[in-house]
């Protein structure tokens, strides 16, 4: 540290309060929720919820990749289907993915 440091600590100070803003908004979602009355429309809005995320995540990657990535989600979804095994599944996208590559598609 030098004479001129205005704030010697401020890199602690910044991430204790990116840490605290973090918890409490974790927090403050677990209030929140325990504040709403959990019908049986919340409830199904709350299971689909993961869906909608990981459609969220995966479409824009197929829409920028095109048929290889088309191809090899769908093979996850077939192999999630028939076994329900996440690692199964990943590794069968993944095959899928590198064999359209591979084949120049």
């Amino acid at each position: 540290m030098s004479e001129h440091d205005v704030l010697p600590y401020a890199s602690f100070i910044a991430i204790g309060t990116i840490a605290a803003m973090t918890y409490l908004v974790r927090v403050s979602g677990f209030w929140m929720m325990g504040q709403v009355t959990v019908t049986p429309r919340v409830r199904r809005m709350l299971d689909a919820l993961p869906g909608s995320v990981v459609a969220a995540i995966v479409l824009p990657v197929v829409a920028k990749n095109g048929l290889p990535a088309l191809l090899a989600v769908s093979a996850v979804v077939a192999v999630m289907i028939v076994r329900r095994n996440d690692f199964i599944a990943i590794a069968a996208g993944l095959a899928v993915a590198a064999l359209a590559r591979a084949a120049g598609i």
